[in-house]
């Protein structure tokens, strides 16, 4: 063979045999192309609605946590605030049991609106005047 003829590409026609059995082929292949589509699709569409769930999943947690967060600080609030008003308590209880005592109401009559026991003189002094 010479140069020329190595370098000539040779071109082949190819003739499709048109038998029963090479259509029901082509149709099988034809099927399975169709099934590998459908197949692709289904799994597209599934990766879609899962990465849709995850996300709604994600958010939700999300608005929990920031919802948990807040009614810790609401209830730290809470507890400050009840912390206040046992101290309260405690201070009016005492206050109570001493309007129980005759000696600390009579002082405390003395002192707002100046009674006097027995043989008591009570002095004004000017210069003290209460607002």
């Amino acid at each position: 063979m010479s140069e020329k003829q190595r370098n000539v590409p040779v071109k082949k026609q190819i003739a499709s045999i048109n038998t029963d059995y090479v259509r029901s082929i082509e149709r099988q292949e034809n099927r399975n192309k169709a099934k590998k589509v459908r197949l692709a699709r289904r799994l597209f569409m599934f990766t879609i609605l899962s990465v849709a769930l995850v996300g709604f999943l994600i958010s939700t947690l999300l608005n929990s946590k920031s919802a948990y967060e807040e009614k810790q600080l609401q209830k730290e609030q809470v507890a400050q605030e009840l912390e206040q008003v046992k101290e309260e308590q405690e201070m009016l209880k005492v206050q109570i049991s001493k309007l129980n005592d005759d000696e600390y109401i009579g002082k405390l009559l003395r002192k707002q609106y100046f009674l006097s026991e027995e043989g008591e003189i009570i002095f004004t002094l000017p210069g003290k005047e209460e607002k």
